[in-house]
């Protein structure tokens, strides 16, 4: 027996119009419902000089693009240097410290803050505590007084914004091909890379050497112009033809005219 609805009295009506309402506010529910807890601190100075370089192979922060808006993982959101490069939203919650209106902050995956295992207890950083060294500025931004030390936040995986497209800093010398991949937005994370070379036109996949360092282990694509093939953390794949001219040197940049 087959049962319809009459959608012409009231009540039927009524129930249409709050099935739709909730069908309109799953996405936003859901989005509500992503935030895990964690805890936060700062290292460095306002200056963010000690939070240059790091784990995840990127040098001037702020040649690279990312600024003082960074944060160092504890190892359990590090995953070896998988993470490098993701983003993250974090808001103070809990804490008397926290800044009038609670707005969060949103950082990039730079560095890992490693374990201590000297400590009895207090090791934010050590497996599977979840935890983000900001850089002062932005730890500034969540609290009312520094002095505070360690807060309890609450954070989400968000969407990278970056400007301009992928970008890759030519690493290694003459004997073994290298490069670091950054500016990466949407997932941010980079999980494979292939290089072609202009001579022998052949796709090379790279292997990860660490952090966002990625590697072909010879010097096969040295000398040569390079395209690359980058796929991100969430699956998505870009093609970046004719990036690198020949004639490139170690340690210089080059920018694709495409991005995430």
């Amino acid at each position: 027996m087959v049962y319809s609805m009459d959608t012409s009295s009231p009540s039927s009506s009524l129930f249409a119009a709050a099935t739709a309402l909730l069908l309109l506010l799953l996405p936003a529910l859901s989005a509500a419902d992503d935030w895990q807890a964690a805890h936060a601190t700062f290292y460095g100075d306002e200056t963010g000089a000690e939070t240059m370089q790091g784990a995840c192979g990127y040098g001037n922060l702020f040649e690279q693009g990312y600024g003082l808006e960074t944060a160092a993982l504890s190892v359990a959101l590090f995953n070896e240097g998988w993470s490098c490069g993701g983003c993250y939203e974090i808001r103070c919650q809990g804490s008397t410290a926290c800044a009038p209106g609670g707005a969060p902050v949103t950082v990039t995956a730079t560095n890992l803050c490693p374990a201590n295992y000297s400590k009895p207890n207090e090791n934010w950083c050590n497996p599977p505590l979840r935890h983000f060294d900001l850089s002062k500025p932005m730890f500034l931004r969540l609290v009312t007084d520094f002095h505070v030390g360690i807060i309890p936040v609450a954070y989400r995986r968000v969407p990278c914004v970056k400007r301009g497209g992928v970008r890759f800093e030519m690493k290694g010398n003459q004997w073994w091909f290298a490069e670091l991949v950054f500016n990466v937005a949407g997932a941010g994370e980079v999980k494979a890379v292939a290089a072609r070379g202009s001579n022998d036109g052949q796709w090379v996949d790279l292997s990860r050497n660490w952090g966002q360092i990625w590697t072909s282990g010879n010097s096969r694509q040295v000398g040569q112009g390079l395209s690359f093939r980058v796929v991100a953390g969430d699956g998505r794949s870009v093609e970046l033809d004719n990036v690198v001219p020949q004639g490139w040197a170690f340690g210089q940049s080059f920018e694709g005219r495409v991005q995430f």
